[in-house]
């Protein structure tokens, strides 16, 4: 998983010590998608009243990409190494690569509740699921669904991704963390939160994307 009994103990440590504030800081909560689940992690964009912290008047994604320059913090590292990264970039996000450890599948949240609640009622295995701000409901699956997903809608006799409101992120792509603020619009959250199964082996896309495009569709029509 890419951490020791020590680093483990650390986080769980830093949990604790986190139920007695409101909430982590970003810093506490890179550290434990590093640590705990396995995830790279880059330090983000935060947006202001639509404007980005990058400077840039231009910026197309403000508060919503990583910072220029930011490293990526591997998975598996230590709280120290995090820590350290963090205080070069205060205030900045959590952003998490698509197309390493995961990627995603991403329709309007209202789709998304519906298709989880039916997917979690039939057995099937759900990886974390987050819902941002701006209306999105963001499945992780496992690396390779984006690029297979057009195909993958075809085989089972679905539209396009495009028609279903459907989207794929791999590699390339970056999605917000919880609990950081996306564009501005306030914090990113989990519908359904990692675990230690699930983060570290994301379920097939084919397992999911049945039941995702039919309640897209029927959410659409």
């Amino acid at each position: 998983m890419g951490f020791t009994i020590g680093i483990s103990r650390g986080i769980r440590d830093i949990r604790s010590g986190s139920r007695r504030r409101s909430r982590p800081s970003d810093g506490t909560a890179a550290a434990e998608y590093t640590g705990l689940w396995g995830w790279d992690v880059v330090p983000g964009a935060r947006a202001t009243a639509g404007v980005c912290s990058c400077g840039r008047t231009d910026c197309r994604a403000p508060g919503a990409h990583p910072l220029d320059f930011a490293p990526v913090i591997p998975a598996g590292a230590t709280l120290d190494e995090v820590t350290a990264v963090w205080a070069e970039f205060p205030g900045a996000s959590l952003m998490l690569p698509a197309g390493r450890a995961f990627d995603v599948l991403e329709v309007a949240e209202s789709a998304g509740r519906h298709a989880l609640a039916r997917l979690e009622r039939m057995g099937l295995p759900v990886g974390p699921v987050a819902a941002t701000p701006d209306g999105r409901a963001q499945f992780l699956v496992a690396p390779g669904a984006a690029d297979a997903l057009p195909e993958l809608l075809y085989r089972m006799g679905w539209d396009a991704p495009a028609a279903l409101d459907l989207r794929g992120l791999g590699l390339g792509s970056y999605i917000t963390a919880p609990p950081s603020d996306r564009g501005g619009f306030g914090p990113v959250r989990w519908l359904r939160p990692p675990a230690l199964d699930s983060a570290t082996r994301p379920p097939q896309a084919r397992l999911l994307l049945g039941t995702l495009a039919y309640v897209a569709h029927r959410s659409r029509a």
